[in-house]
Parts: structure tokens; C-alpha cells; sequence
């Protein structure tokens, strides 16, 4: 009988370190997955984080800078987001949030405030499509959602595109001179990327008439409305173009389209303007 009794420990003793060699296999394979399993991925929970956004603009800051399960409140159709009003399920989806992110201007910050799980952390964004400050706000939304790496790629893909579209609009300059420009304050970044000389802004209330007769004798050759908070012909009689130009994201939350579609209606108008 000793025979057969070393024959079953050493079946049993094989049998452990097989089931022993599969878990370790399995338990491998889980945390490859978690590790390899993208931009936004919560590791700590196991699961990717939930950012909820206020508009197209806050969710594209969030998608550059790595998160993938993101939620916007304010339909892309509403053509001025701050007067969206929430409704009830918008504030369930707030609820629901890892992170939400708002930005001070919109006056229903206050509800999505109230609105937020207590697990959630509110996020200020400062929303200016200014380069450098773009690129700051990634790589600040990415050291919160844990994902610098994906922040910082987007970032240097973000400084070729950038460039590229700079030196197509710059390379339109009527007469090869920087023109003049009167811009919105919410599209000066625009204006940066022309390499424009800006003469004066205005807003983001309509210009008085006094601001008019300031504006139109500094003679600009293109005023940078904004698309969103626009008050019709800004300038009138002073032969300036005038382009509108978009600050919003669109549904894929891609903000390099914001760029190039800006640097296409600019080149359009300085191919009008007088040098």
C-alpha cells in the first residue's frame, strides 16, 4: 500500500502546482490588461473613470488628454451652450461622474455643483483655445485622470498640426504683410495663430458706438467674430472682412478641426482683404 499512498501524493502535488501555475497565468493576463488597456483606465478600480462634460469643448480638453468614457451634457446643436438648461437626466449623468468638468462662464455651473455625486471631483476648465494654455489644461486633465503619457503624445502631435496650420495661414498674408486685426476676446487665439497684429477687441457684450469709432479708425483689415456670441456685422462700412470663427469642438471631441477650419476661413478672408 506505501506505494500506491507516494503514487497519489505526488498526482495531488502535480495537480497543485498546475492549478497553481494557471492562476499566476491568469492573474498575469488581468494585469496586462489593465495596464495595456488604454488612455483613461482607472487602474486602482479596475475600470476606466467617468468624465462628464458640460459641452463639446470641456469633452475634447478631456479626450486629449486621455480619458475615454466621456459624457457631454449641452447637445452640440445648441448653438450657445451657456443657455442650455439642464435636464433632470443630464444632472443623473452628473451623479454618476468620477470627474465633471465645467467652466466658470456657464451659469449652470451652480446646478451641476449641487448635482455631483459626492465621489465626484469638479474640475474647472479654463476653456481658451490659445495654444500654450490648451496644452496645459491636457497635460493637468491628464495628471488627474492618470494618464500623462497619452497628454503628453497629444500634445507634441498637437505642436506639429499647430505649426503646420500657422505657417499655411501666415504663408497667406496679403502683400506678405502681417494684417491688422480687431478680435473678439474670445478669439484671440485665432488671431495668434494668423500671426496677426491685433489693433483692438471688443465684447463679449455688442461694441457701443463709441467702441465703433475707436475700432474702425484703426483701419484692421480682419475682424475675428466669434461664432458662438456673434452680433451681426461687427464693423460696418470700415471695409474690413469679417470671419467667424468656431470655437467648439463637434461630436468626436476632436479640437485639431477647431484649428484648421479657423486657419481655412482666415486664409479665405485674407484672400479678400486688401494689402
Amino acid at each position: 500500500m506505501a506505494p500506491r499512498t507516494r503514487v497519489r501524493s505526488t498526482s495531488l502535488l502535480a495537480l497543485s502546482t498546475a492549478l497553481g501555475l494557471a492562476l499566476a497565468l491568469v492573474t498575469g493576463c488581468g494585469d496586462s490588461d489593465t495596464e495595456n488597456s488604454g488612455g483613461g483606465e482607472d487602474t486602482a478600480k479596475g475600470r476606466r473613470p467617468v468624465v462628464v462634460v458640460t459641452t463639446t469643448w470641456e469633452g475634447a480638453f478631456a479626450k486629449s488628454a486621455g480619458a475615454q468614457d466621456v459624457k457631454v451634457i449641452v447637445p452640440q446643436s445648441v448653438h450657445h451652450a451657456p443657455d442650455y438648461d439642464p435636464k433632470p437626466s443630464d444632472l443623473a449623468a452628473v451623479a454618476g461622474a468620477d470627474f465633471v468638468l465645467y467652466a466658470p462662464f456657464e451659469p449652470y455651473a451652480a446646478k451641476i455643483k449641487e448635482a455631483a455625486g459626492s465621489k465626484a471631483k469638479l474640475v474647472e476648465v479654463n476653456l481658451d483655445n490659445d495654444a500654450d494654455k490648451v496644452k496645459a489644461e491636457v497635460a493637468r486633465l491628464g495628471a488627474m485622470f492618470g494618464t500623462p503619457d497619452t497628454a503628453a503624445k497629444w500634445a507634441a502631435d498637437f505642436d506639429v498640426e499647430y505649426g503646420r496650420v500657422a505657417k499655411d495661414v501666415q504663408a497667406a498674408w496679403p502683400g506678405g504683410k502681417s494684417p491688422a486685426v480687431v478680435s473678439q476676446v474670445f478669439t484671440a487665439w485665432a488671431a495668434k495663430l494668423a500671426g496677426a497684429t491685433t489693433v483692438g477687441t471688443y465684447g463679449p457684450e455688442a461694441v457701443t458706438p463709441a467702441q465703433l469709432a475707436e475700432l474702425s479708425a484703426k483701419k484692421p483689415a480682419l475682424v475675428l467674430d466669434n461664432a458662438h456670441m456673434s452680433t451681426g456685422t461687427v464693423l460696418p462700412d470700415s471695409g474690413a472682412q469679417q470671419v467667424r470663427i468656431v470655437n467648439y469642438p463637434g461630436k468626436d471631441l476632436d479640437l485639431l478641426p477647431v484649428y484648421r477650419n479657423a486657419g481655412a476661413e482666415l486664409k479665405k478672408a485674407m484672400g479678400k482683404a486688401a494689402p
